[in-house]
C-alpha cells in the first residue's frame, strides 16, 4: 500500500518511505500477525523493545537509517556532551534528536496557530460523536478520544488537527500559544501501529490507544485538549517539564517528546475558535496527509 501525502515545503504530492512497512503488513494483514497482535500491542512488549533502543549496540542503527531515509543531519544538534564524531550514545538519542538553533521558526502572527509537531497533519473545521469521519479508516469521535466526561461539552464539534509522526521525523512536540496548564491525565491502552495501513485494517486505533491528554487554557486560541497518542515500539511519552495546575508556557516552548516509534498528536478545540489551514483541509477531503514543518501555520482564528 503505498502512502501519498502533500508536501507543504515542496508544494507536491509525494509518497511515502514507510520505516518498518513489512512488519506493519504482517501484524495486521496476516492471519498469524492478527492473532499476536493483541500481545505485540501491549504495553510491556513495546516497552522491552523500545529499552533496546537505548543500548549502545542500537548506535549500528543509526547511521543505515540516517542513509536509508536521507535525513538531514546537519539540521540537528548531537546529544548533549557528544560531539558530531560520534553524536549518539543510542539509537533513542538520536531518536529524539533537536534541531540546531535557527533551523525551525514558530510563526509568531498571534491569529496564526504554529506547528506543534513536525508531521503530516489531517484537518477539520468540527468533530463530533455523531458524525464519523473515515479517511483511509481513520474514525475519530472526541468523547473517546478524551475518555472524561468533564471536558465532552467543551469540545463538542470543535475543530481538530492530527499531526502522524513517522519513525524518520523530529519527534519532539511543542506548545502552539502562550497559556497555562489547566489539568491533565493519562488513559491507559494498547499500542496498536499508527501507521494508515493498521488504521485502515483496525479503525478505533486512535481511541483506543494508550494517551496522554493536557488541557490547555491559551492566549488567544481558547481552550484545548492536547492529546500524545502512542503506538507499537513506543518506548515511552515523555513531558519534559510536569505538568503543574496553573503552570505557565509559552508559543513554541518543548513540551515533550516521544521515545523510538512512530506516534501521533491530536489537538481539539473549542467549537467556532479556530478553524485548520485551508491546504490541510482540501488534501484531508481527499483522504491525504499534509506535511508541514514544525512551526508553519496549521490554523487560523475564525
Amino acid at each position: 500500500m503505498d502512502i501519498q501525502f502533500y508536501n507543504r515545503v515542496t508544494q507536491a504530492v509525494e509518497k511515502e518511505k514507510v520505516y518498518g512497512d513489512k512488519f506493519v503488513e504482517w501484524l495486521y494483514k496476516t492471519e498469524t500477525g492478527k492473532a499476536l497482535s493483541t500481545v505485540v500491542c501491549k504495553a510491556p512488549i513495546s516497552q522491552l523493545y523500545g529499552a533496546l533502543q537505548n543500548t549502545p549496540f542500537s548506535r549500528n542503527k543509526i547511521v543505515p537509517f540516517i542513509k536509508n531515509f536521507n535525513i538531514p543531519m546537519d539540521d540537528y544538534l548531537p546529544e548533549e556532551g557528544r560531539d558530531t564524531q560520534s553524536p549518539y550514545s543510542s539509537f533513542n538519542k538520536f531518536f529524539i534528536r533537536r534541531f540546531k538553533e535557527g533551523k525551525r521558526h514558530f510563526v509568531q502572527d498571534k491569529n496564526e496557530m504554529p506547528a506543534f509537531s513536525e508531521a503530516r497533519y489531517f484537518g477539520y473545521t468540527s468533530v463530533h460523536d455523531e458524525e464519523v469521519i473515515p479517511v483511509k479508516g481513520l474514525y475519530l469521535k472526541p468523547k473517546a478520544l478524551l475518555a472524561n466526561k468533564k471536558w465532552e461539552e467543551t469540545f463538542h464539534d470543535g475543530p481538530l488537527l492530527l499531526a502522524r509522526l513517522c519513525p524518520v521525523d523530529y519527534h519532539r512536540f511543542h506548545y502552539p500559544d502562550d497559556g497555562t496548564i489547566v489539568e491533565d491525565y493519562r488513559i491507559e491502552g494498547l499500542l496498536h501501529s499508527v501507521n494508515p495501513l493498521a488504521l485502515k485494517m483496525k479503525q478505533d486505533i486512535l481511541m483506543t490507544n494508550e494517551r496522554h491528554v493536557t488541557i490547555l487554557e491559551t492566549k488567544n486560541f481558547g481552550k484545548l485538549a492536547y492529546i500524545e497518542v502512542g503506538a507499537v515500539c513506543v518506548g515511552k511519552i515523555v513531558q519534559s517539564q510536569p505538568l503543574t495546575k496553573g503552570a505557565a508556557f509559552k508559543r513554541g516552548d518543548e513540551k515533550g517528546y516521544f521515545l523510538f516509534g512512530g506516534s501521533t498528536v491530536i489537538v481539539i478545540g473549542e467549537k467556532g475558535k479556530w478553524t485548520p489551514s485551508q491546504d490541510i483541509l482540501d488534501y484531508t477531503k481527499k483522504g491525504m496527509e499534509t506535511y508541514i514543518q514544525l512551526g508553519m501555520s496549521v490554523a487560523q482564528t475564525n
